[in-house]
């Protein structure tokens, strides 16, 4: 019995198909198989209808985490993030409906697609467009708009033409004489350095890239999303030294990395006025932003990195090992792990976060997803926490945005259910940032996620105050007049969320009581768990060389 005969019959309607219906089997024939979501009326059918067609349906308790997770398993699993929203009947537009709003319209300030069908029949090849406007080039969101009256609206089966699912992204290579230029450019290099962006780790070239760095000897510095292109105790890795590699490279390999925010839109003083810039990427808009670079190569991550390995194969050259670059960057490397270490070490009480991470880094499986969002927490995470495989770090990103982190944590956990069961996930987040989205913990619990929950708890945003310094201080007046703006509750029991719900909480306050309660989550792999970790409130970073992000006067 073919997929649109079943369609009708699991309707009631000889037939017959529902709008719904049509959506659902739309998105599995273009090999869409999660669905993060909110019901409501009028899309509480299409879930059902998804679920009932093999889409595994997550719902969330916030749209915005259910976004963050759908994201995230694009990311994971190269298949698109499609927005799915309904709207006002059609008979009812401009009378003021229902949360009647211009979606389309909206939405085409933020997504690379977006429409609204004409009618039932026309879903699937708008479905189709917005999966292949979604996955080719630079890989985006997209968005489609379902009236209310066509959720529940009858067609003849007949009708429907579902579109054969879209063909994999071309892939798309670099001019030769481009690729030639730039193995000249590196080969000329004083001090070289590889960049390894998101984009690479979204392309899957981690094999191509890993054989240029070993294959020339090129020190390379991962963006933190890249975390894991090459594992990050590779001896080529500098992380260690991510400010001096950049303030002195004079000549620097972006794959997959943009000039924005986090790589300080590659000016002065983060850089030398004369750095000359390799740029590999995708998107042709995106050469050039900020910086006039010396050679641009368009074109797929990973095919653009093995036409510069054919030219290093032709004519075979290798970067000097014991060149003075090498001895600047491994010293600056060694005087930072070593101050890493110093604050880890500290015996006092409450921890610090290198104390914390630390100890978290020594019991972490090498192969757990690590999710991570905050501020210093995640900051100071990125230095610390070791990613060895590619896609397995997952963290604010670009936008820097809070809230990320649980919505992320469950989509890797679901992934990870499906492709590689037994794999943790393990979600760090600033107790700032849990706030913004800790009811996805009751997500956690009920689809039963092998996710562990570390909470770094320094009572506030960026710092906060203990106990005593709290109570001290309302004696003063209200806290709306007297405690500081980033300041929170002390000593919030952030753990009593997960135990709510049926998942292990523990409450830790010593190295000694992190040890034990992340080993007995580790090894517990039919619970979820949140630990909830006192550090020290004004705990904070080692000095920066340069500010991550302008600096409050606070």
């Amino acid at each position: 019995m073919s997929e649109s005969n079943l369609a009708a019959r699991s309707d009631g309607l000889e037939g017959q198909v529902s709008g719904a219906r049509v959506i659902a089997q739309a998105l599995k024939t273009q090999d869409v198989n999660y669905m993060f979501g909110i019901v409501g009326i009028p899309v509480t059918e299409i879930a059902l209808a998804a679920q009932e067609v093999g889409i595994r349906y997550i719902g969330m308790r916030n749209e915005q985490a259910a976004c963050y997770a759908a994201s995230a398993v694009g990311y994971l699993t190269g298949r698109p993030l499609i927005v799915i929203g309904g709207s006002s009947e059609r008979s009812q537009e401009t009378m003021g409906a229902f949360q009647e709003f211009p979606q389309v319209e909206a939405c085409r300030l933020y997504s690379k697609f977006s429409a609204r069908p004409s009618s039932i029949e026309a879903i699937p090849s708008i479905i189709e467009k917005a999966v292949r406007s979604s996955i080719y080039g630079r890989p985006g969101a997209c968005y489609v708009d379902i009236p209310a009256d066509f959720v529940n609206l009858q067609v003849n089966v007949n009708s429907i033409k579902y579109v054969e699912c879209c063909m994999p992204p071309p892939i798309s290579m670099a001019e030769t004489s481009a690729v030639r230029m730039a193995a000249s450019v590196i080969r000329n290099a004083k001090q070289p350095l590889v960049i390894i962006g998101k984009g690479a780790a979204y392309a899957r070239a981690e094999e191509s890239i890993r054989k240029l760095v070993e294959q020339c000897q090129l020190p390379f510095l991962p963006t933190p999303m890249g975390k894991g292109v090459i594992r990050d105790n590779h001896p080529n890795c500098v992380a260690a030294a991510r400010s001096r590699a950049l303030q002195f490279a004079d000549v620097i390999v972006l794959l997959g990395a943009r000039l924005n925010w986090i790589l300080h839109f590659g000016l002065p003083p983060r850089y030398q006025p004369d750095v000359k810039f390799i740029q590999v990427d995708i998107c042709a808009e995106e050469l050039g932003n900020n910086v006039r670079p010396a050679v641009t190569l368009l074109g797929d991550i990973n095919a653009v990195t093995k036409q510069l390995l054919e030219q290093f194969d032709k004519t075979p050259w290798q970067y000097p090992p014991e060149s003075e670059w090498w001895k600047v960057l491994r010293e600056k490397m060694k005087s930072n792990e070593a101050l890493s270490k110093e604050l880890a070490s500290k015996k006092s009480l409450p921890m610090n976060y290198y104390t914390v991470f630390y100890h978290v880094q020594e019991q972490l499986p090498r192969d757990c997803f690590v999710v991570s969002e905050g501020a210093n927490t995640m900051d100071i995470g990125r230095t610390v926490l070791q990613n060895y495989l590619p896609r397995h770090r997952l963290d604010a990103g670009t936008f820097g945005t809070m809230g990320v982190g649980l919505g992320f944590a469950i989509a890797a956990a679901i992934v990870a259910k499906d492709r590689n069961p037994g794999k943790r996930v393990i979600c760090v987040e600033g107790d700032s940032a849990f706030g913004f989205s800790g009811m996805e913990v009751e997500t956690i619990c009920r689809y039963n996620l092998p996710i562990v929950l570390l909470v770094v708890n320094n009572n506030g945003i960026y710092q906060g105050f203990d106990a005593e310094s709290w109570k001290e201080m309302l004696k003063f007046g209200d806290a709306t007049t007297v405690a500081p703006p980033m300041s929170l509750l002390p000593q919030s029991h952030y753990e009593h969320i997960m135990t709510a719900f049926g998942g292990k909480g523990y409450f830790v306050q010593t190295p000694e009581e992190l040890q034990k309660s992340l080993r007995q989550s580790l090894a517990d792999t039919t619970n979820p768990s949140l630990i909830n970790i006192m550090i020290e409130p004004q705990a904070t970073r080692k000095a920066q060389d340069f500010h991550w992000l302008t600096q409050s006067n606070l």
